[in-house]
């Protein structure tokens, strides 16, 4: 059963293969926003996983965040999403990413649930 506050905080330490110069969104070496947002994503999933039906996941559909501080090489990145809001399958989870000095990124993500099978069969 899927109720509101439902939380699970994922993490990550900082490395050459994370950083923007590596995924292609900036040339330093610094924490990249891609690797923040799915950080974010893997929390919201990992939240609400054990509570979905049999044979259901879910697949993430929206993100809105603000990547607000940098983050080097060797900082531990924890981002917790926590479940904000249920409305049928559509699943709302406040996001929060965090380094050893504070909050690094902060907003909104939405996910929904899906029969995997289903889905898979509209590929």
């Amino acid at each position: 059963m899927l109720e509101v506050g439902l939380k699970y905080t994922s993490s990550v330490v900082v490395e050459k293969s994370n950083c923007a110069s590596a995924v292609g969104s900036g040339g330093l070496d610094v924490f990249a926003t891609p690797s923040m947002v799915a950080l974010m994503e893997n929390a919201a999933m990992n939240a609400v996983a054990s509570h979905l039906p049999e044979g259901s996941t879910t697949v993430g559909s929206q993100i809105n965040v603000v990547h607000s501080k940098p983050s080097g090489i060797g900082a531990v990145i924890a981002a917790t999403a926590e479940l904000v809001a249920v409305e049928g399958r559509r699943l709302q989870f406040k996001v929060v990413a965090e380094d050893g000095t504070g909050v690094i990124g902060d907003g909104t993500h939405v996910r929904y649930i899906v029969d995997i099978e289903r889905f898979l069969s509209k590929l």
